[in-house]
């Protein structure tokens, strides 16, 4: 089933056929669109359609970027032995033949896997077919991708020592709203939005999509020490969770919302950032030059630590443990931060400089020279 924009003028298009697999997530998704407008930058004649299942985000993402989205069913892969870990063959096999109808239907010239549950089956459809390339975000990488790479024309990763033999780092690719967002051009208009004092240095607070209890309960805890300090705050605290934070008459404000819709926007109001370090957050916030407080999700395989440790080695952000993040360590960390313009520049810098900006670029490149080479 196709779900959204059937591409209109794509249709007619006889350029190259891309399909990206990268659903689930918004760190499997977002990459992957990433490289879809690069592809359209660079092949304006090109076609590109999604793969995607009913469960993931990119059932509503997708199609709100103008691209088509076909749709396979899930393989989700259990993480310890259970009943569906018998069911697993029979499910892959389902998946395998649904995205090779598809394949052939749109006429892929190349599949290109960011890893995920939506990846596997389009690897194991694409082998032997249709030209593979991959790319990993995380610095540990999953076996959807592990499996993909083995027989991939080409393997690109964000960050070294990835354990993919033959990967060639080229960061993650981004959106040309983040890449080219000018934070000094948007100040004004970005704090008037989230109603922030428009001269304060601002602290920018987020724990994810869902957010982080213990990043909110500690960032709350020292918003007395903050406001003391004359920093304000915009803190996106999760729909699903509340925060209450008593207002200092004279300091600047601290500003909490359930979720962020313009990141833009908060990014540009924002001198310094407190938040997990998932790979597409570490990219955004160094792509944009915002000093940044990390903190490692506490469960999982330690691959948020390792996201964000070429940023924090490069002097552009420092890292806390989940269990150490008190009250007193934010003010301790943040206030001499913010309060400190020239380390704020120096910080802001070397974030920059730790990423990789033509990375959607590089990747669109790579994979249009795929196609170019399994057509000679």
């Amino acid at each position: 089933m196709t779900v959204g924009p059937t591409g209109g003028s794509q249709a007619a298009r006889k350029g190259p056929c891309v399909v990206i697999a990268g659903g689930g997530t918004a760190g499997h998704i977002e990459p992957a669109l990433a490289l879809a407008d690069a592809v359209m930058r660079l092949r304006p004649d090109a076609r590109v359609v999604a793969l995607g299942t009913e469960r993931g985000l990119e059932k509503t993402i997708v199609p709100a970027r103008g691209y088509p989205l076909e749709m396979i069913p899930p393989v989700p892969l259990p993480r310890k032995p259970t009943v569906d870990l018998l069911k697993l063959p029979l499910k892959v096999r389902a998946a395998v033949k649904a995205t090779r109808e598809v394949l052939d239907r749109v006429g892929a010239d190349v599949v290109v896997g960011f890893g995920g549950y939506v990846a596997l089956p389009a690897y194991l459809a694409a082998r032997g077919r249709v030209p593979i390339v991959v790319h990993d975000s995380n610095a540990k990488v999953g076996l959807a991708n592990k499996v993909g790479a083995r027989f991939a024309a080409r393997v690109a990763v964000a960050v070294p020592d990835s354990g993919l033999p033959g990967a060639e780092v080229i960061g993650i690719p981004l959106r040309e709203s983040i890449i080219n967002l000018d934070r000094a051009a948007l100040r004004a208009q970005a704090r008037e939005f989230f109603g922030l004092d428009p001269d304060a240095p601002t602290l920018l607070v987020f724990g994810g999509s869902q957010g982080a209890r213990s990043i909110n309960t500690a960032v709350s805890g020292a918003a007395r020490a903050l406001a003391d300090a004359g920093i304000g705050v915009l803190h996106a605290h999760g729909p699903k969770n509340t925060l209450a934070v008593q207002e200092v008459p004279g300091a600047p404000a601290y500003v909490s919302v359930p979720y962020l819709e313009r990141m833009d926007l908060a990014y540009a109001a924002a001198d310094a950032a407190l938040c997990r370090c998932g790979a597409m957050t570490v990219a955004e916030v160094s792509a944009v030059g915002l000093p940044a407080v990390y903190i490692p999700l506490p469960i999982g395989n330690g691959e948020q630590a390792l996201n964000a440790r070429p940023v924090v080695d490069g002097g552009g952000a420092l890292l806390v443990s989940d269990e150490e993040l008190t009250p007193r360590k934010v003010a301790d960390l943040v206030v001499p931060m913010l309060t400190d313009p020239a380390r704020l520049a120096t910080m802001s810098a070397a974030a920059q400089g730790s990423g990789h900006r033509e990375a959607a670029d590089v990747l669109a490149r790579m994979v249009l020279d795929t196609v170019d080479k399994s057509r000679s």
